[in-house]
């Protein structure tokens, strides 16, 4: 079986982001497979990969879709990569399956 991009860790989630940085607009792009064999969050954002502007958009983009504070998300990770892993944090238990659903509910649209 596949890893999804969500995984719990103390104090939070982790989160396998694939980043496409200059791109038309900001959206969240669905699943990717991952070398590793796991799954990665698809993000599109317009900024320019210079002086973390990617990942601030990356960071807005997903607080806003996820309806969680900014300070909540940290790239943790794979800063200067288009792939990253951020950590979400919060409670796991509680995040875990709000987050999946949202997630699979992307995944739907049909990949």
């Amino acid at each position: 079986m596949v890893s999804g991009p969500l995984e719990p860790v103390e104090e939070g989630l982790r989160l396998t982001l694939r980043v496409t940085p200059k791109a038309s607009r900001n959206a969240i792009a669905g699943l990717a497979d991952t070398a590793a064999g796991g799954r990665a969050l698809k993000v599109t954002v317009t900024a320019v990969p210079e002086n973390g502007k990617a990942n601030e958009a990356v960071i807005k983009l997903l607080s806003k879709a996820w309806k969680l504070p900014k300070t909540s998300l940290t790239v943790v990770a794979g800063a200067t990569d288009r792939n990253k892993i951020l950590h979400v944090a919060g409670d796991p238990a509680a995040l875990m399956p709000r987050l999946t659903a949202l997630i699979d509910g992307l995944d739907e649209g049909g990949e």
